[in-house]
């Protein structure tokens, strides 16, 4: 299983080196632009509603984040999904801070009726809120009543398969334990490192990610979605133990992340990944 994923995967995204419009928020714009270029894709970040439909034309995925959403960003989500749906590009949601306003969450209601989304990858309190279809927090990071999947990872799962079934999407719950989840199916990586969460846009770089790997695995949006996150979560675990062995700051860890990803090989991801398959074998990681 493990073999199958990542066979080529790095290679043929570097290979084909894909275009992602991005229309994302502007506190991480730059880092999301770094990601993709650091893993061998090209971004382009275009949010303006009047060329949205050109631009994305012109790509092989969108990532569409919610985390400056304006009235205009919407539109331009809009306007560029329903053209990626015509054209059969996959498109990926980050629901940044769904819970935080009224505005953002019907945002997020709207842009699910009228769009097809491939990926919805987003935090525990995010996608919990989409799955009940209300919710609050005070900005775009997990409370910390959902932020931990022991406290019930039965609910966890249960809220990414149904979430799955009712949309159709891959849905990537990133944590402690990632949750990937398609209607039938559900899978939990245990990769990745607490101290990401020091650096401001990791989950929205990593939703860039999975983008890019989903433009070469059109037709694959989960094995997109679990070859994206292991890179992600393995680059951070190798990036912090780089920052604590030169006792550096956390500065230092995004750019080891950058670092890590841009020379990310299969043969590492193969080693170290922890994925398992189904709740029982919870903790039981295989590699």
């Amino acid at each position: 299983m493990v073999h199958t994923i990542f066979e080529g995967s790095f290679r043929r995204l570097r290979e084909r080196a894909p275009h992602i419009h991005c229309i994302t928020n502007y506190v991480t714009a730059n880092d999301c632009a770094n990601i993709l270029l650091a893993c061998g894709a090209y971004p382009v970040m275009a949010d303006f509603s009047e060329e949205a439909e050109e631009i994305t034309a012109g790509c092989e995925a969108l990532v569409i984040n919610l985390g400056t959403i304006n009235d205009n960003r919407l539109s331009a989500m809009l306007r560029a999904g329903k053209r990626a749906n015509a054209l059969l590009h996959p498109v990926l949601l980050d629901p940044v801070g769904v819970g935080a306003s009224a505005y953002r969450l019907e945002a997020a209601f709207r842009l699910l009726k009228e769009i097809d989304f491939s990926v919805i990858r987003g935090n525990a309190s995010e996608i919990k809120t989409l799955y009940k279809g209300s919710g609050s927090s005070k900005g775009v990071d997990a409370a910390k009543e959902d932020s931990r999947m022991e406290n019930n990872p039965e609910e966890a799962c249960k809220a990414a398969r149904e979430l799955a079934g009712r949309t159709g999407a891959v849905i990537v719950q990133t944590g402690e334990t990632d949750i990937l989840a398609e209607k039938e199916k559900v899978f939990y990586l245990g990769n990745g490192h607490a101290s990401m969460c020091k650096i401001a846009g990791t989950g929205c770089m990593l939703s860039a990610v999975i983008g890019a790997f989903n433009a070469v695995y059109p037709e694959e949006p989960l094995r997109a979605a679990i070859a994206g996150t292991a890179a992600m979560g393995i680059s951070g675990e190798i990036a912090f133990a780089r920052m604590l062995e030169r006792k550096e700051g956390t500065a230092s860890l995004k750019i080891h992340l950058m670092d890590c990803i841009s020379n990310m090989e299969e043969e590492l991801l193969k080693e170290r990944i922890l994925l398992t398959e189904d709740l029982k074998g919870y903790r039981e990681w295989t590699s």
